[in-house]
């Protein structure tokens, strides 16, 4: 696509921004109620859907179809225009999304992800109390019984579980199999009789994770994805969305608004006249996280370029996802303190935002949970080792 082209694309988008963002939107989803942010998360949905812009990377047929360069772009101006994040969305576009495009059946495809479009909402039931980093641990149970599964267990750090239609859930199927090979992969109607949502109040006053109790859940066997006992197989494309064409966006998001409102705040003066600014250890601090997000956008788009000519490095998602998450937990922590005590006292952030919003204390608390979820920074750092750099694998605990 020439240069051309793309500039006027990148003026299409910009202009698109300009009269489709929601003016003051952080301010008006800040202390909202469960319903408020749903119903603010859906229609915000569907604006950008008309837009064309709500799942540029899916296939043309269902929606998408745009380049990587175009997608670069999108999520640049996007990120530079402010726009609220589709928090209520992201499992459903990416992690469902990708799972039923790489191995759901054509009877799956065609029957969610029209819906995802009309505002299915979706969570992820992978990790268990036993089971985290660690997955394939995990110790749900799903045992056939005619044309259905009955599914027992206890899930846990289920995003958004409270506002979901359905589930992306791994459970047992042969419980005398090495661990990775007696797992399949579930499609759960949340509406289904014997399951329990119980959302978990985190520190920043959120409710973000949900823990989800079974008991004797039947799911069809039509909605089992892929063949039975191949779930880990299935699990590595809903990870994978995770850890790589999403923190195209999140980098750019964390070099816009993030490092703006860092720079903003240690620009601020003081009671006494100060500004943090004008100390040159405070100066160096940006100028070193100015070029450490430089480097990460670049990275994540050369990570998504070379994965679509099937060139990326079995270890490449899993760098930018611990650079990322790191850089992220760095950049708040040091806007907590140049926040000063005034950072103490912010007590609510908005609800369709980011992991970096400028109410700094509570984003360098929510950041520890993005080195987490997707593989923790020590699995993260392992798979760099083993699978990018060739070292002797990690001994196995006896």
């Amino acid at each position: 696509m020439s240069s051309a082209v793309m500039a006027d694309f990148r003026v299409g988008v910009r202009d698109w921004c300009r009269s489709n963002v929601p003016a003051e939107w952080r301010a008006a989803q800040t202390g909202v109620s469960d319903a408020e942010f749903v119903a603010f998360q859906q229609q915000w949905f569907q604006t950008l859907r008309s837009g064309g812009f709500a799942v540029p990377h899916w296939p043309k047929e269902f929606g998408g179809g745009m380049s990587v360069a175009e997608q670069v772009v999108l999520y640049q101006e996007l990120a530079a225009a402010d726009a609220p994040r589709l928090v209520l969305a992201f499992v459903a576009i990416h992690h469902a999304a990708s799972t039923l495009l790489a191995a759901g059946t054509e009877a799956q495809r065609r029957r969610h992800l029209p819906a995802i479009l009309d505002g299915e909402i979706w969570c992820q039931g992978f990790s268990e109390p036993g089971a985290g980093s660690d997955l394939a641990s995990l110790r749900t149970v799903a045992r056939r019984d005619g044309d259905d599964f009955v599914v027992t267990g206890q899930k846990l750090w289920a995003s958004g579980a409270q506002h979901a239609d359905w589930c992306l859930l791994l459970a047992r199927t042969d419980p005398d199999a090495p661990k990775r090979k007696g797992i399949s992969y579930f499609l759960m109607d949340m509406r289904s009789p014997g399951i329990d949502v119980r959302p978990i109040k985190q520190a920043t006053g959120e409710s973000h994770f949900c823990e989800l109790f079974l008991d004797q859940v039947r799911i069809p066997v039509s909605q089992l994805v892929g063949a039975e006992n191949t779930g880990w197989q299935v699990a590595q494309s809903t990870l994978g969305a995770e850890r790589g064409l999403t923190m195209l966006e999140l980098a750019e998001r964390l070099g816009h608004a993030g490092f703006r409102w860092l720079v903003e705040e240690c620009a601020r003066p003081r009671p006494d006249g100060s500004r943090p600014l004008d100390d040159a250890v405070v100066a160096d601090r940006l100028a070193t996280f100015e070029t450490e997000i430089a480097g990460l956008r670049l990275l994540c788009a050369d990570v998504v370029q070379r994965h679509e000519a099937g060139t990326a490095g079995p270890a490449d998602a899993s760098v930018v996802k611990l650079f990322y998450s790191e850089l992220l937990q760095r950049l708040t922590d040091f806007g907590a303190e140049a926040g000063g005590l005034a950072a103490q006292s912010v007590v609510a952030k908005p609800s369709s935002g980011g992991w970096e919003s400028g109410a700094w204390v509570l984003d360098f608390v929510g950041s520890w949970e993005w080195t987490i979820p997707g593989g923790s920074s020590e699995i993260q750092r392992t798979i760099i080792g083993e699978r990018g750099l060739g070292l002797p694998r990690e001994p196995s605990a006896p």
